[in-house]
């Protein structure tokens, strides 16, 4: 067989079988599928042909999968921070967006994104923002695997005008990006407090009819849900629910304020949850309550959001922070343990993007989706168990390689695809072009 490769890591942790965590072991990849697993005498035997790859004091394992973010807005990086999430939107970030979002922007924005992503092991990204086609072809100069959904709004942007708007183009994109490797699609009406009933209607009625997933912030904070209270004397949840948006497709981003009744009807209905818990700290949003709801057999995963409200894009301080989280607010230290923490942001975030058969685990069959990452320094020793090392010492700087469908990205800390240098001029324009704004 030709063009096979022999990774050989010190650890190699497949995340399916639960828990297994493999010494002395090769992984074989073709191209852009994982052929086989097996121990490092045998795959001699079985593969002398193939390329080797040593891979000493590393961890081989499935790479991240971040479940919720806006990309473009890498670019917004420190831009407004320490306040609390309406002021944040409604003084300071909207109002930079009415001057500066265009489609260069976006690409800028996106290609920034997807460097630090790949760079920190993140191998697959879900992603919303205004001009979808700018954020595919900002991840398209780095090679990101992702889910980009459309934003639908009650009110204007530089993308569009009109929720029909919105729904139209959205359409259009779907045609556009239809076919492109390495990309799923679908929609992202924003929030309750800025898509109407029609609108919630019509998204529910595409979505069923296209077979496409509903990306939605839900219950960010105890503010956003006070208000919808006033507005439409419900909870939001209820009000999805009449409406028929609680479902199987539906992927609920947030979720910090719930309720026993509301948990149990989103079990019984298979929604989808992205918890993002450094960024629903940083702006005192609220918890996820990740520990019942993991418990209660609903799907979570973990997102990093936007920069602009991080400030970073490392999925390992993110799996790290949700599972201090889970222990500090359940009161049992035994909560969300650290193999549980990095199932969430592997299989876990596969499950919810709908893509559990190609990535999140390394399998034979499955995407050749994969990251390295180095235990060998001081700061990891000494390693006693690789598995709690990864989820509470680890971060994104220890990544030393990344693959996304068997091709090599990030090489020994080094950019293969990414022009960094190019990145850094282009990023440098933008920051310049914001602050003059100001």
């Amino acid at each position: 067989m030709a063009n096979l490769e022999r990774l050989q890591p010190q650890w190699l942790l497949p995340i399916r079988p639960s828990a297994t965590l493999l010494t002395h072991h090769d992984l074989i990849h073709q191209s852009d599928q994982i052929i086989d697993i097996l121990p490092r005498e045998t795959a001699s035997q079985r593969y002398p042909r193939a390329t080797c790859l040593p891979l000493p004091g590393k961890v081989l394992m499935p790479g991240l999968v971040n479940c919720h973010g806006h990309a473009a807005m890498s670019l917004l990086r420190g831009y407004a921070d320490d306040y609390k999430l309406m002021t944040w939107l409604n003084d300071y970030i909207w109002p930079v967006e009415a001057k500066v979002v265009s489609p260069e922007f976006v690409e800028a924005g996106a290609w920034l994104a997807a460097t630090e992503m790949v760079q920190s092991g993140t191998t697959c990204t879900a992603d919303s923002y205004f001009f979808p086609e700018s954020t595919v072809r900002g991840f398209a100069k780095v090679g990101l695997r992702s889910q980009i959904t459309t934003p639908i709004l009650n009110l204007p942007s530089a993308w569009a005008d009109s929720e029909r708007t919105y729904l139209d183009k959205s359409l259009n994109f779907f045609e556009w990006a239809a076919g492109r490797p390495n990309l799923t699609t679908g929609f992202a009406p924003h929030a309750p407090y800025t898509v109407t009933d029609a609108g919630f209607e019509q998204i529910l009625r595409y979505s069923n009819d296209l077979d496409l997933m509903v990306h939605l912030h839900l219950h960010e904070s105890k503010e956003e849900i006070t208000l919808h209270q006033t507005e439409n004397g419900n909870r939001p949840i209820a009000r999805l629910k009449a409406l028929g948006m609680i479902n199987s497709r539906l992927q609920a981003v947030h979720m910090t304020d719930l309720t026993e009744v509301e948990i149990n009807q989103l079990a019984a209905a298979k929604v989808r949850i992205a918890h993002c818990p450094e960024s629903n700290l940083k702006l005192a949003s609220g918890i996820c309550p990740t520990h019942t709801l993991i418990k209660g057999g609903i799907i979570v995963g973990l997102g990093t959001d936007g920069a602009a409200s991080n400030n970073d894009l490392d999925m390992f301080q993110e799996l790290r922070a949700a599972a201090m989280l889970a222990k500090v607010t359940s009161g049992d230290p035994t909560a969300l343990g650290a193999f549980s923490a990095l199932e969430m942001a592997t299989i876990g975030g596969a499950k919810f993007l709908g893509l559990a058969d190609l990535i999140g685990s390394l399998e034979p069959g499955k995407a050749a989706d994969m990251i390295a990452v180095d235990l060998s320094d001081i700061r990891h020793q000494p390693v006693y168990h690789p598995i709690s090392q990864l989820a509470y010492t680890a971060t994104g700087q220890d990544v030393t390689h990344t693959w996304v469908a068997g091709r090599l990205l990030y090489a020994e800390r080094q950019h293969n695809s990414s022009d960094v240098t190019a990145l850094t001029v282009e990023v440098a324009h933008w920051q310049a072009k914001i602050q003059g704004m100001s």
